[in-house]
Parts: C-alpha cells; structure tokens; sequence
C-alpha cells in the first residue's frame, strides 16, 4: 500500500494516507523506486546462420546475457576456492530471522550474509576492486572506490521458462547491513517483477552468483568483462562423506555443514595472494571475526548479541568421557534455570532501548558450552514436558519464554507450585497463540479508541492538562483483556485505582464515560450531578460503570477518586474491595477484583506501595489478589530512572511479598494481551497480586504544556521519530497476514469515525459562569440520638461478652478482669473499656456491621479493650464480640502491620463502601496519626468537598499530657481542627465511658455520614471520676457537660476538655470557691448555641478562660477562641496553656509535673 501511495497518491484513502503521514520503513525495509517497463539493450548480431525451423531467438535479459558469455571468453581468469564452515552462520541466521518474524516480518537468506561479507571484506583489500582498462593504446588498471556488487537472480518469464539476470546493488560499501538487505530485496523484486530498467544492469563492478541454490557445490562461473570478480557460492551441505550419517551422530562428532565459496578473477590485474587473502577475511566474517555479527545484529536493531564461535570440547570422544558428559549435563541444568532466574534482564521490553542487553551467566561459554553443543541432546527436567531435547532448542525455548519482548520475574517466590505453574504456562509456549484473530481485532480497536481520544483532545484543546496517555495506548486493550479475564472466572464487580496519567482516557473507554461529559469538562461546564462545592480537577474524577466483555457478559467497574497525591488511592481502593466482599460474601475472593495501575517513578519511590503491598496477605486486609499494572515512561516528571531508584525495576518492591512480575514491551500490543491473561490466570490461580510491567513512554511532557527536551533531549528525540503504537500494530499485521488490506481499511475508518464522534459530541457552547462561593458549607447536623436500651438487655449483653467457654483457659488478670467488667453495671461504675464493649455488642445485636483496625487494636495500647482472647495452654482465640453478631452483621478487630498511611487508606476506602457498618482505625497514640497526614488531607477532610464522597469512618486517637514525651502527648488535634469547614469532620473529645457509648452508636447511624476524629484518653480509661452511671449510658451523646459540683455565683468560667478537666476538678478541691468547669465535648462543629446557653445561666460570670494541656500555638486554642469572643459580649476571653513551643511536650515526668501545676494553679486563681 505504501508503494502505491508513492506511485498513485491520488488512488490512496485519507485514512491511509493519515497512517503513512510519519511512516519510516523498519530495519532492512524500503520501498522501491515506481515501477517502469523493463527493457533490454539492443546489440547487434553478431553473426547469422541458416537456422533449424525448431530455433527460437534470444531476445532482451537473455539476448545480453549471450552476448556477454561470448565476450567474457576475451577476459583471462583464474579462480581459488575455499571452504567454508558455516555453522556460526547458521545459527546467527535462525536468531536474525526470528527477530524478524516476531517483529516487522521478512527474512535474511544466506545470500545476504554471503554478499554482505563480500561486500565488508572488499574494504580491507583494494586489489580486489581494481579493474582491467584498455584507453590510450594501452592498458591500465583502475581500483574503483564503490562498490557495485551484481546479484544473480533467477526469474521466471511469463512463458514459464527461467532466466537469469545480473542487477547491481550500487554503492553497497557505504551501506549498513540494514541498508544492505532493503536494497537487495528491492532488486530481487524488481526482478521478479520484471521492473529492471537498464540502468539497474550498468557498471556492475563484482559478481555474487548461488549457484548453490540448486544443490551445486562447487561452480566455476564466468566472468563478465570490466568486473574484478565473481564468486560463486555452493551449496550448504554435510560434506558427502557424512552426507547420510545420523543426524545425532554428527552433532557428538560436531561437525559443520560447509559452503564453498568460488572466486573467479581477472588475472590481468588480480593475482593470486590477493584472492586468496581475501576469501580469508570473508571467512574471517562468517566465522564471526571482526564484529561481523555485532554489526549485522546492531544494524536490524535486533535486542540480543549473536552467538560466537568458539572451539568443541567434545565430551564423547575424550578419555574422560562420562565425566566430561556428566560436567556438560550439569551445566546446561545451570543454564536453564539460569534462564528463569536471569532471562528478563536480556529481554527486549523497553521500545526506547538502543544499547543490547547482556549478562555473563546467561553466556554459554561460562558453562563450557559452544555451539558445537547446539544439536546434542540433553536432559531437560522437564522443560516444556519434554525429558531430552537439543541444547538449541533449549535455548530456544527459554529464549522465547524469558528473552523477547516479554519477561518474567518469578525465580524469588518460594512456593514451587507457583513457579512450576508458571513455568507450563509460558515455556514452550508461543506467546502469539495466545491471541486469536478475534482478540487482534479487539485489540486494535482498543488502540484505535485511545489513539482517537488523545489525538482529539490534543489538537482541539491545545495547552490543557490532560495528562495523555499517549505512548502507553496499550494500557486500555491491557485493561480490557483482564477485566475481561476477570469476568470469564466469575467477577461481578472490579473495583480500580489509577493516578492521573491515562486517567480521562480510561474514563472514556474503559468505564464509558459519555465523551460529551469529559469534553464539557475542558469546555468548563460542571457536572450537573456534582455537589455544591469546590469540586477537583477532571484527571482526578472517579466514576461508576458497567462493562461489557467480548462474550457479552458484563460487570460493575470502579475507578475511585485521586488526588495529585501519586499512590495515595492504592490502599483505598483495596479498601473498597475488601468492604464489597465481606458484604456480599465473597470469601474467596472470586466476585471482586482490584486493579491498581502505577506509574513507574511513583510505585518504587512512594512508601505507600509497600505499606499496601505488605496489607495483601494479612487476615484484615486481603482481597484475594490484586493486579498490578506499572505504566512504566521511563521516567518521573524530569527523573531519570537512575536518579529515581536503586533497584534495577520500578517494580522490585513487589517482590518482598513473592508476587510474580511480568515485563512486557509497550510496543508489543499482543505480548501485553498474552500478559495480561496470564496475570490474571495467577491472580485467580493463588490469590495473590501480580505486576504487569509496561515499558512505554511518554510522548509529552509530564503536561501537555512541559517541554521535556530541556533535561532529557536524547530521550525525547528518539519519542518524536517513533509512530504510535497504533500504527505499528497495524503495520505488524498486515505484513504478517493476519490482517488483510481491506481489514486494514476498515480499522482506518473506525478511527476517523471516532474522531468525528468525538467532535460532534462536545458541546461547544459557552461555560456557564462560574459560581463562586462565599460562605462555608453549613455544619453538620448534631450526631443522631441512638436507640436506648433497657438496662437488663444490656446486662445481657454484659454477660454474654464476659462469659468465656468452659474449655478455654484464659489468662488469670482477663478472668478477673472480665468479671470485673461482668458487675460494672450493677455497680454503677461502668469504664470506658465496658462502655466500648456495650456499644459494639449493641450495634452487632441490631444488626450493624463493626470493624476496627490498627496497632494492638484487639488488646488495645493500654491493655483495656481484650477483644480477643487467647488460650494459654492452646494458643486457641476467641472473640467475644463474635457471640453477638446475627446474620448480616460482623465483628471485625485487626492487629494491623505496623503503617498508619496504608492502614487509614484502607479503612477510609472500607467506609466508603459499608454504609451500615462502624468502622474505626485507632493509632497506638495520637500523634502516629501524622503518619497517615495524606489521607486525613485529601481524603476525610477534603473528598466530600471535591468529589460528594462521604465516609462515616472513626479516627481513635490517644490523647493526654500525662509525661510520656513528645512523641505520646498530642495527637496533634489543632490540625484536624483547622482542617474543619462545614459538614466535612467531626472533632470530638469525650471525657466519660457514658459519651464514648453513645459516640459510637450514633456514628453507625449518622446521615449524611460524617468522618468523625475522637480524642480518645489514655489515664481516663481506668481513672474512677471517668466511669459512669448506668443509666447515663442512656440518651445522646453532649456536646457540652456541666460542672458536676457548681460553684455559687462564679465570676470565671473555664472552658477546657479531655483529661485536664480532671486535674482542674481536683485543684479546685482544694480551694474554697473557684470557676465553673465546662466541658467542650465537641469542638467541631463547635456547639456556639449550646456555649451561649451556658453562659447565660450564670449571669455572675466575669471572665471566660479556655484552658488546655497544649503549648498556645497547638491545641484547640486557635479554633475555640475565635468562637468564644462573640460569646462573650465584651468580657475577657483568655487562654491558660503551656508557652508556644516547637514540641508538644517535654520529655522529662518532672518536668511535666511542674509544668501541670502551674498550669492549673493558672487557670484556679486567674493568674495569666
């Protein structure tokens, strides 16, 4: 078709014409000059004879080449002749080729290799192109600097008979080899096609003829006048002693099957020695001397080094043979599992390579092997169920297994059955059978969608962030086969992660998102659907939609909201999945299928990745697998790989929890399908993640508005010359005849279709004005009062969680504890573990779904919660709260790994999903909830403003001054304070056992579902003040309690919360009279009305005095004094807390207790 657009642009299709605009031939590939009728020289006869009725005339190629035969009787020769071995170019010839058939299709003959050599040893021997003259009455000698090397080519005329002609490759010594085979090819074509013009014939300088071709062996041919030389080359062939010998036989022996190379010369200006050394150094280059290979490989950019010759150490003919056989059998056991431990890294997976990748313990030649070994035969171990194969098949198959354009990383998982299955899978296996001729036609239409997409957007909205995923189109054919995979072994529902690059692209045709929404979104139009709110840029939006596979089944697609945060939504979504499966009940995590896709840059440097990865195997947090795909640009923004990670992948951090690896070339769309259906094979296979890895690019910058060739110029000049992904696929298929011309067409046509669909569907109307905001959210509605329960149905509950099982042998202090705890309520003393307890047991009995996750959670930091039990003789668990829950509901308490960022993602990502489900992460104290600072940021704080995504999650975070240092003081509460705007987060400090009961059971029922951030204490947990009534259990949780000893007639009131209400309840003991003590038990929404009321009922009062532990430039004081003043109606307001300082608290008890009592002396006789 190219042709034809050369020679008939005006006959071509626009679509082809669109596919050819960038088009450069591969390696090895031209098209030739327009064809013109071939004609002949015209030369005179020379002489006539009456001639026979039967006679038939000589006329054109024929009619020439006559003429010549007679004239080169005029030329004296002489001829050497040299035999060659050419096992070396054999085996060089087999790896060329299939190169070749796996890339852009054609093959290298001996011929090219042959005349190739020809023409590379002329360079060395001038002799060799020195021609005879006959000019001014004399003769000369002239020594040509070109090359003209004639090609004798056999071609069949339209008559059915053969001829013979003789076209020139013209300056063959200035071309590569690359450059080499395209221009023999063109000849032979020509030829064949009869398209040689005279010209073609001219100034033929040397002379390759095969005779060999016709099993000839040795030919003396003739040479034409004015060449230096013609060589013929015989057959390739065993010599004939051992012509019928077994072939096993031959290989023990190691011998070579031999050509004869022929050199027939003008001996007027050629001598002998010169020949001679010649045909030595053409010998020299088919044996593999002088880089001969190297270049030839290098030329056809094939990714692998050529094989060397090397001499036989033959272990059948030695003395010590057995051993000797023995040694070369072990070490071709060494070499393939070499191979499986080794092969990825010469794998030819990066499209932007140049360099060829080698390793010496993937030489043959560090085993003792050569190439005389290739036709010996070997025990395998079972490669590809074979017991015995030759060493070239071996290699063979280990080669395609591990050294194309796919490789696999699998050799560090310990469990054999995981490496065995993957080694039936892939060795012996052609990764091309894996792709039906349907799957090709799915997968170009997936190319033709991405490529419509991008090509779209980039030229109607010049400039805009996009994020393309221009270079990388394969990931949506890649997406489509394991969803598709995905739902073929039972997926109902598959739930996906993905930073920003591709993202809009996915979006569009993967969950189908109507193309008029994304291009009314760069149009500036809002998505009516949206909350009021700021909302978030559109390569951040998440999205909810059904997939339809190739059978027509179909399944619910997630793709959840990301910030810039690049990782942040990993652990989230696998939240979202586990949620999903508990709540349909998918335990063996066949319904839902997680799929995260990376960047490479981000998933070797983000420590998230591994916090996830390290979640994938725990009894809290698996999901039966996830699937991994590394969109791997070479590059992170402007880093480079080598400044960007340690590791040889992106992707070595995945092996820490044993998950198989897979390669694959960007540029290899169906490698990436035969990838991607392996990958998810696995997943289903063992329940556990794997990576794919897909080495790509990134045609822009990290925007469409960067200029990358500021630091990576070399990089980005290879990008621009290289054509889409799209185009090579087509192009691939078509030269291999998967794909006819018509075929072809109609894919050209589908994605000028697309285009045109994508345009008419914008809306290419104005962008309605913008709303701006100009007050916050309104705040949320005060937590819903839950349902009471009677005082004998909750010593139901009591006893039914303190009861342990006959034949289990607790702990004595648990056994004491437990019937403690069994008696609190009769006793009316009920602590905060009790009241924890009640309001689990409670929400399990009415159906509610409770899960907590963090450090130590299930005994709790400070050893008060025991919510699993362990049998000191048997090691046997037992779970109280279990007892409790109906059917529908669980209890769920996880020891998690020690992470917060990973562990809060999951459970926020858990809440999003269970609805009627209380769902805690608790942190080992407070203050190790910075850790975790990105979720709280951009997910509990900021997701319902940007994506109308609400979580009912619960943050329970220790916090108290109590002199354990810095580090276990604050949980940092200012920060959550100032993160509040709105109906965004609850802030809550609860001072009693009685406000955390009906805290938790009102924030399993809360609508709209607010996050909710709880103060939780660490003395309080077993001080006596804290305990509770029990019939304060009953009723709503307040947001303000009173003073439970009130003064008469105070002139200050003391606002404060959490543990230092107690240190201030004991000092004003001491005194005669003192301030009136409230607690702010919510801090936000800050209870404004509730503080007002307060306040009005003590008219007396002359001060208002926030007290906290905090230093002044943390704690509440920033949040709640700004609140207070209006309140206050011209009074003082003042703040009592420790000095602003760097740190939360000093790390010497002594010094906090000095500091502990001049605060609260302070605050007691309103001193400043």
């Amino acid at each position: 078709m190219y042709r034809e657009l050369q020679e008939r642009p005006d006959q071509v299709g626009v679509g082809w014409q669109e596919f050819f605009s960038d088009y450069r031939p591969a390696p090895g590939h031209s098209a030739p000059a327009p064809a013109s009728a071939p004609t002949a020289p015209s030369t005179p006869v020379a002489r006539q004879t009456a001639l026979p009725p039967d006679a038939v005339p000589l006329v054109g190629p024929a009619r020439r080449l006559a003429e010549n035969m007679e004239a080169s009787l005029a030329v004296p020769t002489a001829t050497s002749v040299r035999t060659v071995a050419v096992k070396l170019m054999e085996e060089n010839r087999a790896l060329l080729n299939q190169h070749l058939a796996e890339d852009t299709g054609g093959k290298v003959s001996f011929t090219h290799l042959v005349a190739y050599a020809l023409v590379r040893a002329l360079a060395n021997h001038p002799a060799m192109r020195t021609v005879y003259l006959e000019a001014a009455g004399g003769p000369h000698k002239r020594t040509l600097p070109y090359v003209n090397l004639g090609l004798a080519v056999d071609v069949q005329r339209r008559d059915g008979s053969r001829g013979l002609v003789v076209p020139a490759v013209r300056n063959a010594q200035a071309m590569s080899f690359a450059g080499f085979f395209a221009a023999v090819n063109d000849v032979v074509r020509k030829a064949q096609r009869s398209q040689l013009t005279p010209e073609d014939f001219q100034d033929v300088t040397q002379s390759l003829t095969n005779p060999g071709m016709m099993g000839t062996t040795h030919s003396l041919a003739r040479l034409m006048s004015g060449q230096s030389f013609i060589l013929a080359a015989g057959a390739i062939a065993w010599p004939a002693e051992y012509q019928h010998a077994d072939e096993r036989t031959l290989a023990r022996l190691g011998l070579s099957k031999v050509m004869t190379l022929t050199c027939t010369y003008d001996h007027r200006v050629i001598q002998g020695a010169d020949s001679a050394a010649y045909l030595r150094e053409v010998t020299e280059l088919l044996a593999g001397e002088h880089r001969f290979y190297e270049d030839v490989f290098a030329s056809l950019e094939v990714p692998h080094e050529p094989l060397r010759l090397s001499d036989d150490r033959n272990p059948y003919l030695g003395e010590d043979g057995a051993a000797a056989l023995a040694d070369k059998q072990v070490a071709v056991m060494q070499l393939i599992n070499m191979y499986r431990v080794r092969g990825h890294l010469l794998a030819h997976t990066n499209p932007l390579a140049t360099a060829v990748p080698t390793h010496p313990e993937l030489e043959m030649s560090r085993y003792g092997l050569t190439v005389w070994d290739l036709d010996r035969e070997f025990a395998t171990g079972g490669l590809a169920g074979e017991g015995r194969l030759p060493l070239r098949e071996i290699i063979a198959i280990l080669r395609q297994a591990y050294c194309g354009t796919i490789a696999i990383e699998y050799m560090h998982i310990q469990e054999p059955d995981q490496k065995a299955w993957i080694q039936q899978r892939v060795e012996g296996v052609e990764w091309g059978k894996l792709v039906g001729r349907e799957d090709k036609k799915r997968i170009l239409q997936d190319l033709n969608a991405a490529e419509a997409f991008e090509r779209f957007l980039h030229t109607k909205y010049v400039g805009h962030k996009r994020f393309s995923l221009e270079g990388g189109e394969v990931l949506i054919p890649v997406l489509d086969r394991l969803i598709g995979e995905a739902i073929t072994m039972g997926a109902t529902e598959v739930v996906m992660g993905m930073a920003h690059r591709g993202r809009l692209n996915v979006l569009a045709n993967i969950l189908g998102k109507p193309m008029e929404r994304i291009f009314g979104e760069f149009e500036g139009n809002l998505d009516p659907q949206s909350r009021e709110g700021t909302g978030d840029v559109k390569y951040h939006l998440g999205a909810v939609g059904s997939y339809t596979g190739p059978d027509g089944r179909q399944a619910r697609v997630t793709l959840a909201c990301n910030p810039s945060h690049l990782e942040a939504a990993s652990p989230v979504v696998e939240g979202m999945a586990r949620a999903i499966q508990d709540q349909i009940g998918d335990t063996s995590h066949i319904r839902v299928v997680p799929v995260l896709v990376h960047g490479d840059a981000a998933f070797a440097g983000q420590g998230v990745v591994a916090e996830t990865l390290n979640m994938s195997a725990l009894q809290g947090y698996r999901t039966g697998g996830t699937v991994h795909v590394v969109v791997n640009n070479g590059i992170g923004f402007t880093t480079t790989p080598a400044d960007a990670r340690s590791s040889v992948y992106a992707t070595d951090v995945a092996k820490m929890v044993q998950a198989p690896v897979f390669h694959v070339n960007g540029e290899d769309p169906e490698g990436c399908f035969a990838v991607a259906t392996l990958a998810m094979a696995f997943r289903y296979a063992f329940r556990k993640d794997v990576v794919i890895d897909i080495q790509c690019y990134r045609k822009w910058g990290h925007n469409e508005g960067d200029e990358p060739a500021f630091t990576q110029p070399l990089m980005y000049a290879r990008i621009r010359d290289r054509r889409s992904v799209r185009k090579l696929y087509t192009e691939r298929l078509v030269n291999r005849g998967h794909l006819t011309l018509e075929e072809a067409e109609a894919a050209l046509g589908d994605f000028q279709r697309r285009l045109d669909a994508a345009f008419e569907a914008t809306d290419h109307g104005h962008a309605p004005a913008a709303h701006v905001r100009t007050a916050p959210p309104p705040p949320a509605p005060p937590l819903p009062v839950p349902p009471e329960i009677e005082a004998g149905q909750l010593q139901v509950v009591m006893d039914r969680l303190c009861t342990l099982p006959a034949d289990f042998q607790a702990h004595p202090k648990l056994v004491r504890l437990f019937e403690q705890r069994r008696r609190m309520l009769a006793h009316d003393a009920v602590d905060w573990g009790a009241a924890e307890a009640l309001a689990f047991g409670t929400l399990l009995a009415e159906g509610f779904t409770v899960r907590l996750s963090g450090q130590d959670s299930r005994r709790g930091t400070f050893s008060h919660r025991h919510a699993v039990l362990v049998d000191q003789a048997t090691g046997r668990e037992w779970m109280p709260f279990a007892e409790l829950a109906p059917a529908g509901a669980a209890f769920m308490v996880y020891d998690s790994l020690l992470s917060e960022y990973a562990v809060l993602g999951f459970e926020y990502g858990y809440s999003l999903q269970r609805p009627r489900a209380l769902v805690m992460w608790e942190a080992q104290f407070g203050d190790f909830a910075n850790g975790a600072q990105i979720i709280i940021d951009q997910f509990l704080a900021a997701a319902t403003e940007k994506w109308g995504q609400r979580s009912s999650l619960v943050l329970l975070l220790p916090h108290g001054f109590e002199g354990q240092g810095p580090e276990h003081s604050s949980a940092r509460l200012e920060r959550f304070l100032q993160l509040c705007a709105g109906d965004n987060l609850r802030v809550l400090v609860p001072s009693t056992a009685a406000q955390h009961y009906p805290l938790l059971r009102a924030q399993a029922r809360c609508e709209p579902a607010v996050p909710c951030v709880v103060m939780t204490p660490k003395s309080l947990l077993r001080l006596p003040a804290a305990t509770s009534r029990a019939h304060d259990l009953a009723g709503a949780f307040r947001t303000l309690l009173p003073d439970p000893a009130p003064p008469a007639a105070p002139t200050r009131l003391v606002l404060c919360a959490g543990k230092v209400f107690y240190d201030l309840l004991e000092g004003r003991a001491q005194q005669a009279a003192g301030p009136f003590l409230l607690r702010v038990e919510q801090l936000a929404p800050f209870p404004t009305a509730e503080v007002a009321a307060a306040l009005a009922a003590l008219p007396t009062v002359r001060e208002l005095v926030w007290v906290q532990e905090e230093p002044a430039n943390m704690g509440a004081a920033f949040f709640v004094l700004p609140h207070l003043e209006p309140l206050a109606d011209g009074r003082p307001v003042r703040l009592v807390s420790r000095p602003a300082s760097g740190s939360p608290a000093t790390g010497s008890a002594h010094v906090h207790q000095a500091e502990q009592d001049a605060l609260v002396a302070s605050a007691l006789d309103g001193s400043s």
